[in-house]
């Protein structure tokens, strides 16, 4: 029963702190004041911000679900479509219903094996709530590398597309060079673009949509640079390069901050897990010493005091060695 405890304890330990992480990423991303600048840029430059609906419409539409009768339903959820943009960010082959099954139906699984065998509740619980979010975890972790790929990638796309403008090429006509020759994933969201564009979206459309697929604000800034440049003419061979000169040089900073930083989450981890570990090994060496934290009343306060001032703890260490270039 003392390691079944003890496993319930990190186990709810590890999904705050995961649970915190998600909330975090996505209110940086979706309400921080440069995203809500960025987004209020790109919607004055793109004919008004009301342009893409009508342009959308004659691409092929997203399949929601495998089941008609269920992307009925799905299409009556609201801002169901911000979740399915969650999906494609992600770079995984899921449909919104494909997600909902591999969140819904673990849960029920776990809970009905341990049903049938003998399983302590609150183990049962832990289980259980990490199996259904399992799956949200699993398309986060997918969008962070797939999101990090694009952005590594960034540069190399920007001189291609200012070295074939220099050579004589329309910039649309650069777009499909980087899809066709640059590699996934971000040669991918550049071919969208360029069909897109070849379908009869106007460029400005194009690239919004290709801003709003991938949140990331080197690639917004590109895009502003060249909605700017149709706008007030110049250089745009010259203004690319220099954007990616730019975005290099960010790049190689934020490797040395990683750097330097090392130490610091080293040390995040080193004091998350201490003292859960110490607690495994006294329990194996000695199993009646803890035995008190959770038979005493005082005891369990003086978990419930101690987990939530880690969490704190871990938190502030984290917004101290996370330093944004």
């Amino acid at each position: 029963m003392n390691f079944l405890f003890y496993g319930f304890v990190i186990l709810v330990f590890f999904s705050i702190i995961l649970l915190i992480e998600a909330t975090y990423i996505w209110w940086q991303s979706q309400h921080s004041g440069a995203a809500r600048r960025v987004e209020s840029r790109i919607r004055m430059m793109s004919a008004g911000g009301h342009g893409n609906d009508k342009a959308v419409s004659i691409l092929k539409q997203r399949e929601l679900s495998a089941s008609p009768r269920m992307t009925r339903l799905l299409l009556r959820v609201p801002r169901i479509h911000v979740l399915d943009r969650w999906l494609v960010q992600s770079g995984l082959n899921w449909s919104i219903g494909k997600f909902l099954s591999y969140t819904l139906f673990p849960p029920l699984v776990v809970w009905m094996v341990g049903s049938m065998i003998y399983v302590p509740a609150l183990a049962l619980l832990t289980a259980t709530l990490l199996s259904a979010v399992f799956a949200s975890f699993k398309v986060n972790r997918a969008k962070a590398r797939r999101l990090k790929q694009i952005e590594e990638q960034l540069p190399e796309a920007a001189d291609m597309i200012s070295r074939s403008l220099r050579a004589g090429h329309s910039f649309s006509t650069a777009l499909g060079i980087v899809g066709d020759e640059m590699p996934e994933p971000i040669g991918g969201e550049f071919r969208t673009a360029f069909d897109e564009i070849n379908f009869g979206v106007p460029l400005n459309d194009a690239l919004g949509a290709l801003a709003n697929r991938v949140p990331i604000s080197d690639l917004r800034y590109f895009v502003i640079a060249v909605l700017i440049q149709r706008e007030s003419g110049g250089n745009l061979a010259e203004i690319l390069g220099n954007i990616s000169q730019i975005i290099r040089s960010r790049l190689a900073l934020l490797g040395k901050v990683r750097v330097l930083s090392s130490e610091g989450r080293l040390s995040a981890w080193i004091l998350g897990i201490l003292p859960f570990a110490l607690a495994l090994i006294l329990s194996i060496v000695n199993p009646g010493f803890l035995r008190v934290l959770w038979t005493d009343p005082a005891g369990i306060k003086m978990i419930g005091v101690a987990l939530v001032m880690m969490m704190f703890g871990l938190i502030w260490m984290r917004k101290t060695i996370r330093i944004h270039v």
